[in-house]
């Protein structure tokens, strides 16, 4: 069968008497020509080992493991095994692991179920809504051996991975996921293409791993710290919305820090690139 073809998966689900379960955001996608771009933005070879996660009935699944020399696919529905074994019957360079992707440690995964070297692999993966943004720090702020992700994503959140500064998406998550990672939009995808479509649309967007971060910090968990503070009340100019981060600090000390890192103080943390948060990080670390 063509695990692509909408008649196909609807008819497999039926045979197997499967149940759509919203806690997991299953919306199996069934359209080849997305699945083609998917694999050319992912720039795959026959020497590529690919973890996937969330599989679902396997039409994606399919098609990496002809092109790459190993697939690991991770997916937590135990239910959806039956399907992927008839869908992927036949190839025998596809691993299927049960968990809990937000648990697993991937680069142990590819040493262990892909006998590779746990560098360089690439991951890809049609993300299910509720999970998007603590999978994609899982992954990058784990500081693992993937060098490229290849993330399906609610169109929403793609806006804000991508955004610049003073956009309005622009956020936490935006100066994160550009900290560790060349953040790139490849194309958009309509709600039309998912079995069942969903109330939204998606977009695939490309992760090239950084071999060291975009900007050099004194403490990577200070900078964090404090871009969470900037963003936490967005409205609030820095001087204002600072003084959460260290309620020892009086008005005149962050007037001082703000001061020194040659930002404005009525300036707000979304218009605040990643080498301006970096500075301001620095010498707030250096007056704790």
């Amino acid at each position: 069968m063509d695990p692509a073809s909408p008649r196909a998966v609807r008819a497999l689900l039926e045979q197997h008497q499967f149940r759509i379960k919203k806690k997991f955001g299953q919306n199996f996608l069934v359209d080849g020509n997305i699945i083609n771009k998917i694999l050319n933005a992912a720039e795959l070879s026959n020497m590529d080992v690919v973890v996937e996660i969330g599989p679902g009935v396997g039409a994606l699944t399919y098609r990496l493991a002809q092109k790459a020399r190993r697939v690991v696919a991770v997916e937590i529905d135990r239910t959806v095994f039956p399907l992927l074994a008839e869908t992927l019957d036949g190839l025998d360079n596809i691993t299927l692991v049960e968990a809990d992707a937000l648990k697993t440690d991937f680069d142990r995964l590819v040493r262990e179920r892909a006998g590779a070297p746990a560098n360089g692999y690439k991951v890809v993966a049609n993300l299910p809504y509720y999970i998007t943004t603590p999978l994609i720090m899982h992954l990058l702020e784990g500081h693992l051996g993937a060098r490229k992700i290849i993330v399906m994503v609610q169109e929403e959140v793609a806006r804000r991975l991508i955004a610049s500064p003073g956009a309005k998406d622009y956020g936490a998550l935006t100066v994160a996921a550009n900290y560790y990672a060349v953040v790139e939009l490849a194309f958009k995808v309509p709600r039309t293409v998912f079995l069942p479509r969903p109330e939204v649309d998606s977009a695939v967007i490309s992760m090239t791993v950084r071999k060291s971060p975009a900007v050099c910090v004194k403490n990577e968990q200070v900078y964090f710290a404090l871009v969470r503070a900037a963003f936490q009340q967005r409205r609030k100019t820095l001087l204002n919305a600072l003084g959460n981060l260290n309620k020892e600090f009086s008005r005149d000390k962050w007037l001082n820090i703000l001061r020194q890192a040659e930002i404005d103080p009525v300036r707000r943390g979304e218009t605040l690139n990643l080498r301006e948060f970096a500075r301001l990080a620095d010498v707030y670390d250096q007056c704790r």
